[in-house]
């Protein structure tokens, strides 16, 4: 096989298409170009490969490696118009021999709005295993590496294909990152961070999550890491607590949305007694004198951290080890409400019902006058008793609001930051207990310009996705630990 490279790129019309073949031609690397097209076109210096599916499905890259006979070969995933930079496949070639890596990939520019910017990517991690990590938009694989994995993919999918192709390159090769700026691509999502995490959650994608999850599943077989659906029972008539449940508020500034989130806690009606815990992390605003407002309820305790160190993890913590926290630790964040007056109720329900550690619920997407906005309902029916905790490995959340047995959450406690620990505690309980699901909606979830992950520039996004990754890659280390011990019950 020749040193060269092969490209491959999918079309969408020629005047989108003929630049970027034309930076590819210039390159003195390419050995050929393969273009995937729906239909037969005809375009100078490329050859055409006609599939229906494209690059997602897995018959696609059944014929298209037959095609590839040179040792490398470059992926280039979008249709607008690539630019490549200085010597790009030639670096990208030469980090790939030199490393033996599977496959490489590279920070790039972002054309947005006529403005380019850099966006730097995150290093590969062993945990690295949600579908939409951001590679780029620019592949480039060994050959031999993608032979192997495609050789190996026995299932015909039509989504899951890319994503398949490589998970199973990084079981037997290196993903390499390589912080280096080599090319621009136009980026056509213009939203901001907050309208974009949901989107695999929608109900339009409900098809490709299937595949995505059959694969993930097969991944952490193969890698002796996934979990049976074996579960430690939760024996509820230990310990006695000074009520049934308790909420937890973790506050610090919300002086427009704590009073609303304290009124429709405590309009709840049940047939046990229940109390409401509110951690006030130092707040500089009005917050404190509006839960004061509230101090004539018994029901209502408020904590001030004497540490100022806490993030909402260290607030939880500090809630739950109180002596007056109930048996059932729910959560409540300070700028949403519950829906209705019967979500605790049904929440503690959930837990003998299903004998679970953990109770995830659904919520309703809402903007600050409460108004509904897409996606609507997130109820993550991704979830299933047999195989959400392995399928939790591929995802970024599990939902809200979330619920726990307190001795449980005592013992494993929150970590200490302000994003990723609700997602970090779930992976860690459900690895030994069933994590219980209440598909309707429970809370209204505010959207508004004060949250947290609202408008992320790249560095917080990077920064909020590298803490899940590793929090994937301690999780997925100790899963392998599980399984080797017998998966214990």
């Amino acid at each position: 096989m020749s040193k060269k490279i092969t490209c491959i790129l999918p079309y969408s019309g020629m005047e989108e298409i003929m630049p970027t073949i034309k930076g590819f031609k210039e390159s003195k690397d390419t050995a050929k170009i393969i273009v995937v097209a729906k239909e037969q076109v005809v375009l100078d210096g490329a050859e055409v490969l006609v599939s229906e599916s494209g690059l997602e499905a897995t018959a696609t890259w059944k014929e298209l490696i037959a095609h590839v006979d040179s040792e490398f070969l470059v992926l280039y995933t979008k249709t607008m118009e690539l630019n490549l930079g200085q010597y790009a496949l030639e670096r990208l070639r030469n980090t790939c021999e030199d490393t033996a890596a599977g496959m490489v990939y590279a920070d790039y520019y972002e054309q947005k709005d006529g403005t380019m910017t850099a966006h730097p990517l995150l290093d590969y991690q062993e945990g690295s295993l949600r579908d939409d990590f951001n590679f780029g938009s620019l592949l480039f694989f060994s050959t031999q590496a993608v032979k192997a994995a495609v050789g190996a993919m026995a299932v015909d999918y039509n989504f899951a294909a890319l994503y398949e192709l490589r998970l199973k390159v990084s079981q037997q090769y290196e993903l390499m990152h390589l912080p280096e700026l080599l090319y621009t691509e136009v980026e056509l999502d213009t939203r901001k961070s907050g309208e974009k995490i949901f989107d695999y959650v929608d109900p339009r994608n409900r098809d490709r999550q299937i595949e995505m999850e059959k694969v993930c599943t097969a991944h952490l077989k193969t890698i002796d890491a996934y979990l049976e659906p074996k579960f430690t029972p939760v024996e509820f008539s230990k310990g006695n607590y000074p009520v049934e449940a308790s909420v937890i508020i973790p506050v610090r500034n919300r002086e427009k949305t704590i009073g609303d989130a304290i009124e429709s806690v405590l309009k709840q009606k049940t047939d046990f007694d229940f109390n409401l815990i509110i951690v006030d992390n130092h707040s500089t605003d009005k917050t404190a004198e509006i839960i004061q407002s509230f101090a004539h309820d018994k029901r209502l305790v408020t904590i001030v951290p004497e540490r100022k160190d806490l993030g909402i993890g260290g607030c939880w913590n500090a809630g739950v080890a109180d002596e007056r926290c109930g048996k059932f630790s729910i959560q409540l964040d300070s700028d949403d409400l519950y829906i209705d007056e019967t979500v605790i109720q049904r929440i503690v329900d959930a837990f003998y019902a299903q004998n679970c550690a953990m109770v995830v619920g659904s919520y309703q997407m809402v903007n600050f006058k409460l108004e509904e906005i897409p996606p609507g309902l997130i109820d993550h029916k991704e979830w299933t008793p047999d195989n959400g905790r392995n399928n939790a490995l591929r995802i970024n959340g599990l939902g809200a609001p979330r619920a726990f047995y307190t001795p449980v959450l005592r013992d494993v406690k929150v970590p200490n930051t302000s994003y990723g620990e609700d997602y970090a505690l779930g992976l860690n309980i459900s690895r030994k207990y069933q994590i219980g699901r209440i598909y309707d909606p429970l809370y209204l979830c505010r959207r508004w310009d004060d949250n947290s992950d609202a408008s992320l520039d790249i560095v917080k996004m990077n920064n909020h996705n590298f803490y899940k990754d590793k929090i994937r890659t301690i999780e997925l280390k100790a899963r392998k630990q599980y399984v080797a011990q017998g998966q214990p019950v």
